[in-house]
């Protein structure tokens, strides 16, 4: 149960990017929560002296019991150790399976109620792959670990609230991977958690085409009357206020204040609009999971990686969207 302070896991991402520099600035000023950080000790140490901010002093806690009862409120660390050397902007594959390991001990911890929700940092998925692993995303890694059939990505950013039908696949497979049965399951979980995470009694879904003018009647293309439309009318008929398919190029212009989400059919068609409405104050909500998670907006950012300059924001936003869900996901299921 939530009570005060809500427990949080914090994983630090990729270890050569931004992550820890972030991490380190959330311990500055640490919000009302028990934050548990998922890091390197070594790394930490390095980047605090790196960033300026050998003051901030992370506590050690132990994984079997992070969050401990008579723990001090702030923020803490639960290690992790990788076995390359890291270096600020030069991400090292040898130490990705240490990091995934680390976020699947977390996701136990979270489906055993030791923690309430998780946070993510970036990760760099190049470096993954490079290491002989297949992995696509943060998303579709937590919602195989957590054996969710449909996971989907909803990006926050104030009022506007932005989901994808798909999310890590080349463009020239969107056409493809839109199919009757996709969007409408897509539609059933972004129903689904607006109305129960955000507690929202009867949330309006406007739904982007695929094509310009959403095909303009099929002469731009066939897939907005033979796939995405059946199954708007179809959770219609489930009792699902959706409508569309909407031109992408005038839905989220209309979007705030009248829908409480947008669903895009691809990646690029919903991430311009929202990283230009709140980039660095956007936060990443992954739906249909059994677990809370929340993600910052942006990328490893490898350049900034132990410079000073990284912006914590959207880490913060993330945290603050994290402590929000987890209470409503807790009472919704304590009642």
């Amino acid at each position: 149960m939530i009570t005060v302070q809500p427990r949080l896991l914090v994983s630090a991402g990729e270890p050569a990017g931004i992550g820890p520099d972030i991490c380190l600035s959330l311990a500055e000023q640490p919000p009302a929560a028990n934050i548990a950080v998922i890091g390197d000790p070594s790394v930490f140490a390095e980047r605090a002296r790196q960033v300026g901010l050998n003051h901030v002093a992370l506590p050690l806690r132990d994984w079997s019991d992070p969050f401990p009862a008579d723990a001090e409120p702030g923020v803490a660390l639960l290690p992790i150790h990788f076995p390359q050397a890291v270096v600020p902007g030069q991400p090292s594959p040898e130490n990705s399976h240490a990091l995934l390991d680390s976020l699947r001990t977390a996701t136990g911890l979270l489906l055993a109620d030791t923690a309430d929700a998780l946070v993510t940092a970036p990760i760099q998925k190049s470096a993954i792959i490079d290491a002989g692993i297949s992995f696509s995303g943060h998303t579709e890694f937590l919602a195989e670990l957590c054996g969710t059939p449909q996971p989907v990505m909803l990006l926050v950013a104030g009022a506007l609230r932005v989901a994808l039908a798909t999310t890590h696949i080349p463009l020239r497979a969107v056409p493809d991977a839109i199919t009757p049965a996709l969007v409408e399951r897509v539609l059933g979980v972004l129903h689904d958690d607006l109305s129960q995470r955000y507690a929202l009694q009867q949330p309006r879904i406007a739904v982007c085409g695929l094509n310009p003018h959403a095909g303009e009647g099929g002469h731009l293309g066939a897939e907005d009357d033979a796939s995405i439309a059946p199954a708007i009318a179809a959770a219609q008929r489930a009792g699902i206020d959706a409508f569309g398919p909407v031109p992408a190029d005038t839905a989220f212009t209309a979007a705030v204040g009248h829908v409480d989400a947008v669903l895009a059919m691809y990646h690029d068609q919903g991430l311009p609009v929202i990283k230009h409405a709140g980039f660095g104050n956007a936060v990443n909500v992954t739906l249909g999971l059994p677990i809370v998670r929340t993600s910052v907006d942006h990328g490893t950012a490898l350049a900034l990686a132990g410079s000073g300059d990284a912006d914590p924001a959207s880490l913060l936003a993330a945290v603050d969207e994290a402590i929000r869900l987890g209470r409503l996901h807790t009472a919704s299921h304590a009642a």
